[in-house]
């Protein structure tokens, strides 16, 4: 294979830092989301049971129900007689809260709204209108969690990230805090206790409630109603709620029983208000500024996991409709090349003309640098060919005898030219320069053909629109896991795209490992250009601008080494889609063309832009996503979507490994490929998009030979 003569390569880094920075935020993110909206939740508002009480104080446990121990001083206090303070708990919800608001207003009450601070983010508006109602909004911590249960850490978090929404939404600060899972002072156990002491600390007056209207239980309105009777004048703290699920029933019983209260000449109103504090004052400005960046980044997070979201969504939905595509369309090429092979047999028979069969001879030209591992593997193959071939080996620049290895085989038709070292490009001109023939077949130095591979490939050439004609490219060194993982996407990937490109008129490449042309179409479009690293496709895609035809042949197979190392991988992957991106922005002026131009630019050009760089862009998302899945959503439904989108990959893989006539068993390796394979190709076109858009120029990488080809049997028999 030659090497052009470019800068050396130019080590590209920052790019890493950046995508392991956009990584990181995104992590951030989701763990933000995670737990504000998954690792606990608003539900079922039952007390958990009690446990040890041994530290509470009496004048708690036996106490009014607004507890202030802030400065060490334990006092509690009740509302005074005919007085109730109206509670609600764990919204704001957007549903329930603005009619719940509305009762309010049409008896003229105001209550206390003990929020949860990620439903506060989440409804904004309805945290302003509380306050506008001139209600008293209290802390329910950020979550909804167990402050009992709950580490320090969490403690603080829960209840600080409370107040910052609280504050970055409504520019106020609350000094009342509601534990949720309370209840009566009665209920209050040791860790609960814990929990009140440390955030009187920060300076906190913790409310519970004497009257439960277990609105949570949905027991019906009338239920709710008889929960809420009282039978004497004492003053109490009403427990409802406005969230955590529906409220319907809240509703309606809090319309009843208000009216009743006013009957029976009780006075409802916030807490504050009942015991005599001024629970709220206006945040400082480090309050506000805090809690508002607070606020944006929760509502940041949102939004990406939102956007990530509908990704997802697209990106599944186009993987599904890529296989369903490919399949479909490689069911139709294989249908066309076996209509062809019947009808051709059967117009034999009966002595009907036919398209004529190609016997023309072929001119294979072998551009070659430092092959000497297997470059005469690779010419004997090509002698031993049942079709007419000249073969032209054009050694560029060697510095290991290649040329020497080749002429010393003394072969028939074999033509050794030897040159400076210009690239690859040069070297494929060179050999057109010297071709006899009107069929050219290129072939690189690490590559044999079978006995039958040139006639097979050349039959299409019948039609004369068709201006190059792509082979079967097979791996050879196939064994162990990274030749399993190759040899699958040759044959899934590779082969499968190419019926689909055939049949849809739009092939953007034929491989420099076996294709044909007409020496016609390539001195038309130039030669060979040298303005990508992807010369093959580069020059594919002008013959298809130049309005000439480019198919597939699958029964033209060419035996070729992949790379055995994951080093040598990244490099040959690397050049490979960086000249691929090179090609197509050469050729994007295609997309606003008619004709096989446009088919190339809105169907060739436009499916490698979706499944062969912004897919693998949107990868890492998927797998930082499917992490956070894992721990904060159904571990059962990620592996179960996990599970049906490899079912759907096996599937499509096996249909390709019955239309190539390969074994399946290199199939059990698939599941790997996700957790090695799949990475290491999405991390190679995150390099070369950001190399392309850096504007480097990327010199070529030669792959390492292993010495692993062998001449078929048939063509060691010939040679």
């Amino acid at each position: 294979m030659s090497r052009p003569v470019k800068s050396g390569p130019v080590s590209v880094r920052a790019h890493w830092f950046v995508l392991i920075a956009v990584l990181f935020a995104l992590g951030v993110a989701l763990a933000v989301q995670g737990y504000m909206h998954h690792l606990a939740g608003i539900g079922d508002d039952s007390v958990p049971s009690s446990t040890s009480a041994g530290s509470v104080p009496d004048a708690v446990s036996g106490g009014g129900p607004v507890v202030d121990s802030r400065g060490g001083a334990v006092r509690t206090v009740t509302p005074p007689d005919h007085t109730l303070a109206l509670t609600f708990d764990d919204g704001p919800d957007p549903a329930w809260t603005p009619q719940i608001l509305d009762v309010l207003r049409k008896h003229h009450v105001r209550a206390t709204f003990f929020v949860v601070g990620s439903a506060a983010i989440d409804n904004p508006d309805l945290m302003r209108r509380i306050i506008a109602d001139g209600h008293e909004i209290g802390v329910h911590t950020l979550t909804h969690t167990d402050l009992g249960t709950a580490p320090s850490w969490r403690r603080d978090l829960e209840v600080q990230g409370a107040q910052e929404a609280i504050a970055g939404i409504t520019g106020h600060a609350t000094s009342l805090l509601r534990p949720p899972y309370s209840s009566g002072n009665d209920a209050i156990n040791d860790s609960t206790w814990s929990a009140m002491r440390t955030s009187a600390d920060e300076g906190y007056i913790t409310v519970l409630s004497t009257v439960d209207s277990e609105d949570w239980r949905r027991p019906g309105a009338t239920a709710i109603e008889q929960n809420l009777a009282l039978s004497g004048p004492q003053g109490q703290v009403l427990l409802m709620h406005d969230g955590g699920g529906d409220r319907e029933q809240t509703v309606a019983a809090l319309d009843s029983a208000l009216s009743r209260f006013a009957g029976q000449g009780y006075r409802v109103t916030s807490v504050g208000d009942a015991i005599g504090i001024d629970s709220m004052r206006e945040a400082s400005a480090p309050e506000q500024m805090t809690g508002t960046a607070f606020v944006r980044g929760i509502q940041l997070s949102d939004f990406v996991v939102t956007a990530i979201s509908w990704g997802l969504v697209a990106a599944g939905l186009v993987t599904l409709v890529r296989a369903f595509l490919v399949v479909g369309f490689a069911a139709r090429h294989s249908r066309a090349t076996r209509r062809l092979q019947t009808l051709s047999r059967g117009r034999r028979r009966m002595d009907v003309p036919v398209r004529p069969e190609i016997t023309e001879p072929v001119s294979v030209i072998v551009p070659a640098y430092n092959e000497a591992v297997g470059i005469e593997a690779a010419v004997r193959s090509i002698v031993a060919s049942t079709h007419p071939v000249e073969i032209i080996v054009v050694d560029d620049g060697s510095t290991d005898g290649t040329a020497g290895i080749v002429e010393a085989l003394g072969l028939p038709g074999v033509t050794v030219i030897r040159k400076e070292n210009g690239g690859k490009p040069s070297a494929l001109n060179a050999g057109l320069d010297a071709a006899s023939h009107d069929l050219v077949v290129m072939v690189d130095g690490d590559t044999v053909f079978e006995p039958d591979t040139v006639r097979a490939l050349i039959q299409p050439f019948a039609d004369p629109r068709v201006g190059a004609i792509s082979g079967n490219t097979k791996v050879a060194n196939r064994g162990g896991i990274l030749g399993a993982w190759q040899h699958i996407e040759y044959v899934v990937g590779f082969n499968l795209d190419r019926r689909l490109f055939d049949v849809a008129e739009c092939m953007p490449t034929v491989p420099g490992a076996i294709g044909a042309f007409r020496r016609e179409a390539l001195l038309r479009v130039g030669g060979v250009s040298d303005d990508t690293l992807a010369e093959d496709t580069d020059l594919t895609m002008s013959l298809c601008r130049d309005g000439w035809r480019v198919v597939y042949q699958d029964d033209a197979r060419a035996w070729t080494e992949a790379p055995a190392t994951l080093g040598a991988l990244w490099r040959q992957r690397y050049r490979w889609c960086y000249g691929t991106l090179q090609a197509m922005w050469k050729h994007r002026g295609a997309v606003v063309q008619r004709g096989a131009a446009g088919k190339l630019g809105r169907r060739g050009l436009g499916y490698l832009l979706v499944l062969q760089v912004l897919l693998p862009l949107f990868a890492p998302v998927v797998d930082v996503f499917a992490v956070y899945g894992l721990i904060f959503l159904d571990p059962l439904r990620i592996a179960a979507l996990w599970l049906v989108f490899l079912v759907v990959q096996m599937l499509m893989a096996t249909y390709a490994f019955r239309l190539d006539k390969e074994r399946l068993g290199p199939l059990w390796t698939l599941p790997l490929q996700q957790f090695v394979y799949r990475q290491l190709m999405y991390l190679v076109v995150i390099q070369s998009v950001v190399t392309a858009l850096a504007g480097v120029h990327l010199g070529w990488h030669r792959m390492e030979r292993y010495g692993s080809l062998r001449v078929p049997p048939a063509a060691e028999g010939q040679a």
